[in-house]
């Protein structure tokens, strides 16, 4: 899938409605039709959807979804009581090493649904909403090739990538003379450790509901520290 960013696409609404004819899958055509935001549309008037997957590795074209969690949410509120979880049985084989990352366990996937069964309701979950991650390689692509291999067409949309901010932040920031010198190690943007830069709690990692609530409250917190209510969506999405 090609990398798309704002150059790549400047109008959304538009390129929702030619997806809308193009698609094929009436579920995709729901979810195009259900159209995006204006371009200028202020960040106060957003609704998002921080989406979170756990996968069996990091290969979108040879791994696949294990467990999702999404959860709608504003500027002012995060909607627990409308967050959804699911495992899913995988395309591939459960690993080993994957298992002591995320604990997701060959029992816990036993009767799990495969993605194609709830894909109409995940598809409804986001339609209409800015889809909210941390690090757009991992649910930008697995669903998008997951989907070629399920139903022949993938799927594209905006999304806003919080470890893209916080990476954008911390390079805007000006170096000191001493980090010239020595070089210091790079400052991580993972989930939990960008969390921490915001004095925001400390949640248990590499759980698809949790870590999608942990990314909301970190997109309302970066918003608040960088930017403001009225900055327009399109300085955030991808």
């Amino acid at each position: 899938m090609p990398n798309l960013n704002q150059q790549d696409i400047l109008n959304w609404k538009a390129f929702f409605k030619i997806k809308a004819l193009e698609s094929k899958d009436q579920r995709l055509i729901n979810f195009y039709n259900a159209s995006t935001y204006h371009a200028d549309t202020k960040l106060k008037d957003i609704e998002f959807v921080a989406l979170d997957f756990e996968t069996t590795g990091l290969d979108a074209k040879k791994n696949s979804i294990i467990s999702i969690g999404l959860v709608p949410f504003t500027l002012q509120r995060i909607a627990c009581r409308q967050a959804k979880h699911w495992f899913v049985t995988p395309e591939d084989k459960l690993k080993e090493d994957s298992i002591v990352i995320h604990g997701i366990t060959h029992s816990d996937l036993k009767g799990a649904p495969s993605l194609l069964r709830i894909l109409e309701q995940l598809l409804d979950e986001l339609a209409g909403k800015v889809v909210v991650v941390h690090y757009r390689r991992i649910e930008r692509d697995f669903l998008h090739h997951t989907l070629r291999s399920l139903i022949n067409e993938g799927i594209i949309f905006p999304l806003v990538d919080t470890m893209q901010i916080e990476a954008d932040m911390l390079a805007a920031q000006p170096k000191k003379l001493i980090d010239w010198i020595r070089k210091p190690k790079p400052t991580s943007i993972r989930l939990a450790n960008t969390r921490s830069r915001y004095n925001l709690p400390v949640y248990p990692p590499h759980d698809a509901l949790t870590d999608a609530i942990a990314t909301a409250e970190l997109l309302q917190a970066q918003i608040h520290y960088h930017f403001s209510a009225d900055t327009p969506i399109n300085k955030l999405w991808l």
